[in-house]
């Protein structure tokens, strides 16, 4: 690939893929040997970046950013701009990811990534996803019909949000099937509408009698099973799919222009992040960012009760170390707590219930060329010899249930990341203590301008994720009382998807009632038509591959295409 940067070239994690294109990657989303998809090199940024981009749209910026990761001679620079315009065209914000100021005096800022179709971060990856999958399809497809015709059949399951994003994303695409799997009557009343209520023909809602853990169960399965990977070409959504951390990345850039254009922002001060933090795609992004020359002083992963990261970052021990019985239980069911079975404490943010981080792979790729690469002849030697660490380290985690790091590793780990473990009562009591103070009337105006949805009068309501990215925040300033250091806190969820624990965290306090911030589009949602297929899960992988199947084909045949 004469034509590809090494940044815009792709290998494997575990050391058995190279040289491969990004639509491959895309396309493929695992690499064969189990490992993920990066590229060979983390681009740096032009010398004058600051300066050409500081003006940039939100869109414009994607562009520049994206061109860093994908050849021309695969994406042409006018398509690349088409594929941006259509991705963001469905956001209700102008600027797509606007940024409030939460606290002046201590330089707290939000940055609000839920103004896509599911209200949720997940929108700005999976818009753009959707339309990769579509645009490589059709160039596939050209000049084809029939049974010749290349299909997507997308896999995924979900605890609410991951579904409800990727059915917007990819509904209607031509030449894709999407199928998402949710534990039956354990995900939200509001998050089951958003899918169910989806009525596109090539959109099928599969509800498992089951947990989370089964449905995810049947994913895996599908993706190792010959016989459907002989007929059909299966694709995912989820974090493991390079593109949606490389879609990612530009909102930190975008957020990072909008707070140093501020008032308050004075020349040369530092910049934390504070990413609240399940799978680790979304703060990721940050450390490719950070790479790429973005000055961040340092990324804040903000966990919940399920704390492998932030026990990682303070001992070099990455283990399950799961939580069985009553120490298990909590979170509130009506806001789609999952019901595990692997170990997984329930709390009140559900969408970070995540026993193994799977894109923290990618981070320990790079932690692992920094350090033994030193040794090697040559830089293929050097990416060898990650891929091989990577490799060792996955299996003990595999078969032992952790593995611990050289104190070099962790050490370089510490020199971008910090991390925090946050409570459900610590959780509810920043929503309280950031509901109790006003944002000051000329931010809340600012605020209602960009569309938040999240104001009541001059009163911000967080969702219980957001939260634990601004208890994580408030821990930093304390940490950094320096008056100029700004921190970015990621608001990854609209308040109205989480509404039992935001309403057990504001119950009584003045002025609060839910139906103040309910979007309008959530209003009458649950009595609309839907369309699902129930499923038993002793059907087992056989039945849910004859569904998929047997709807698939049914669809191509009302299509016309077959």
């Amino acid at each position: 690939m004469n034509t590809h940067t090494p940044s815009q070239r792709y290998l494997s994690t575990r050391a058995g893929s190279y040289d491969l294109s990004f639509e491959e990657v895309v396309l493929k989303g695992l690499a064969a040997d189990g490992g993920l998809f990066i590229p060979e090199e983390i681009p740096t940024l032009p010398g004058d970046w600051a300066t050409l981009w500081k003006d940039c749209s939100f869109q414009e910026l994607a562009f520049h950013i994206f061109s860093l990761y994908i050849s021309p001679s695969e994406i042409p620079s006018d398509d690349l701009k088409d594929i941006i315009k259509r991705s963001y065209s469905t956001f209700r914000a102008s600027d797509i990811t606007p940024v409030v100021q939460l606290d002046e005096k201590k330089n707290i800022h939000l940055l609000e990534l839920f103004h896509g179709p599911s209200w949720s971060f997940k929108d700005v990856a999976l818009q753009f996803v959707g339309n990769l999958f579509e645009y490589f399809l059709v160039k596939r497809n050209e000049g084809k019909s029939g049974r010749e015709r290349e299909h997507l059949t997308v896999i995924g399951a979900t605890s609410g949000d991951t579904g409800s994003a990727a059915i917007y994303g990819l509904r209607g695409k031509k030449d894709v099937s999407v199928f998402i799997m949710h534990p039956k009557e354990k995900v939200s009343p509001i998050q089951e509408a958003q899918m169910t209520t989806v009525l596109d023909p090539n959109v099928h809602n599969l509800a498992i009698n089951g947990t989370f853990d089964d449905c995810q169960d049947f994913v895996k399965a599908l993706f190792a099973d010959p016989a459907i990977n002989s007929t059909h070409k299966l694709a995912a959504v989820n974090s493991i799919n390079w593109a949606r951390i490389l879609a990612q990345i530009t909102y930190y850039f975008a957020s990072y222009f909008s707070v140093i254009r501020s008032p308050t922002f004075v020349s040369g001060a530092e910049i934390r992040y504070c990413t609240p933090t399940g799978n680790f795609g979304d703060i990721l992004a940050g450390y490719f960012a950070k790479r790429m020359g973005l000055p961040i002083a340092k990324l804040v992963i903000a966990t919940n009760e399920n704390d492998i990261l932030h026990r990682f970052w303070r001992t070099g021990h990455y283990e399950k170390k799961p939580v069985h019985g009553r120490d298990a239980e909590g979170g509130i069911v009506e806001d789609g707590v999952k019901a595990h079975e692997d170990g997984v404490k329930e709390t009140l943010s559900p969408a970070m219930d995540i026993l193994v981080s799977s894109n923290f792979e990618r981070l320990l790729w790079f932690l692992a060329y920094s350090i033994y690469g030193d040794s090697s002849s040559s830089v293929e030697d050097k990416r060898k010899v990650a891929g091989e660490h990577v490799k060792r380290w996955l299996e003990e985690l595999k078969t032992s249930g952790g593995f611990g790091v050289e104190p070099q590793i962790l050490e370089a780990a510490k020199q971008d990341f910090e991390s925090e473990r946050v409570s459900d009562a610590q959780t509810l009591e920043t929503i309280k203590n950031v509901y109790s103070n006003p944002l000051p009337p000329i931010i809340a105006k600012k605020a209602v301008q960009g569309s938040t949805g999240t104001l009541i009068g001059h009163n911000y309501v967080l969702d219980p994720h957001s939260a634990i990215g601004v208890t994580a925040a408030y821990r930093s300033v304390a940490r950094n009382p320096g008056p100029t250091t700004h921190h970015i806190t990621l608001a990854t969820a609209h308040p109205a998807k989480f509404s039992h624990a935001v309403e057990k965290a504001l119950h009584g306090s003045s002025s609060f009632t839910f139906e103040k911030v309910l979007p309008e589009q959530f209003i009458g949602l649950e009595e609309k038509e839907k369309r699902l297929t129930d499923v038993r899960k002793e059907l087992g992988m056989e039945g849910v591959r004859e569904i998929v199947v047997r709807e698939v084909e049914e669809e191509r045949r009302e299509r016309g295409e077959i």
